[in-house]
């Protein structure tokens, strides 16, 4: 483990895991890289060099005041990739971490990139506007600035139980995960939590899908609450080249947690290839 200075200024704190073909991990909006360690695990104990680290602002990453534009967070994905000297690598990005895997391969070239995985991604355009009629009123986007302003803590009770699918009928979770990802969440800024929520609804990725050149694997759930697939992956797989949509019947938006067996399968199977 060990800190990656950006341009910038800030460091990223990052997990470097195994030997072999590098696989760098992107994770989700409020968390940090600690919801890749099972898959890490899994990864580097199949032969490759599994590289997750914490966004700005979030876990044990730096909390600077800005740079929370996505153009910055593609540099800070660059910064970590150029540190570790990965070479021939996949970039895998959930959620949010989608985005950064996209501005990475449209401003930095795709370089040093033979494939990409976008997990329950909010590509490529999470705003509903007159040309994106899939996507979320921006009324939405704005009640949810305010709960987390006003007591994110409690705000993020509901929000991890629509983010892993739990309800009367359905508990995919532990309660014990649920408390686990409120007190990663906690541990991020309030200023990089609202900044990121504003980048991540309002950025259009649209012009970034060309920019997708090598093999693309796209997994989404099919009743995802927080991002949903139609307005996503299914607007997502047809604006890349090489993508490949599997979804995943039933299943929510944690789906690291939540068929974390299957999406560690469907990785290996694709990294194999």
């Amino acid at each position: 483990m060990s800190y990656v200075t950006t341009p910038d200024n800030a460091q990223l704190y990052v997990k470097d895991w195994g030997t072999g073909r590098p696989v760098i991990m992107v994770h989700g909006w409020p968390l940090s890289s600690d919801t890749w360690d099972d898959i890490g695990m899994a990864l580097a104990a199949g032969g490759y060099r599994a590289i997750a680290y914490d966004r700005r602002g979030f876990g044990r990453s730096s909390q600077p005041w800005s740079g929370y534009d996505y153009d910055t967070l593609a540099d800070d994905l660059a910064a970590v990739i150029k540190h570790s000297g990965a070479q021939d690598a996949t970039l895998v990005g959930f959620s949010m971490g989608g985005g950064e895997v996209a501005r990475y391969m449209s401003r930095h070239d795709g370089k040093s990139v033979v494939k990409t995985a976008l997990i329950s991604s909010i590509l490529p355009y999470r705003l509903k506007t007159s040309d994106n009629p899939a996507g979320t009123e921006q009324a939405v986007f704005d009640s949810t600035a305010r709960s987390i302003a006003e007591d994110r803590a409690q705000f993020y009770t509901g929000f991890f139980m629509t983010f892993f699918g739990v309800s009367m009928v359905s508990n995919p979770v532990s309660e014990e995960l649920m408390e686990w990802a409120r007190g990663m969440a906690m541990q991020a800024s309030l200023k990089a939590t609202l900044e990121c929520l504003k980048s991540f609804s309002t950025t259009d990725f649209r012009g970034d899908l060309p920019a997708f050149k090598v093999p693309t694997l796209i997994i989404h759930g099919t009743e995802d609450r927080t991002v949903p697939i139609d307005g996503s992956a299914h607007i997502a797989a047809k604006g890349i080249a090489h993508g490949r949509l599997i979804e995943y019947d039933k299943a929510p938006h944690g789906l690291f947690a939540t068929d974390k067996k299957r999406l560690t399968d469907d990785l290996l199977a694709f990294l194999d290839q």
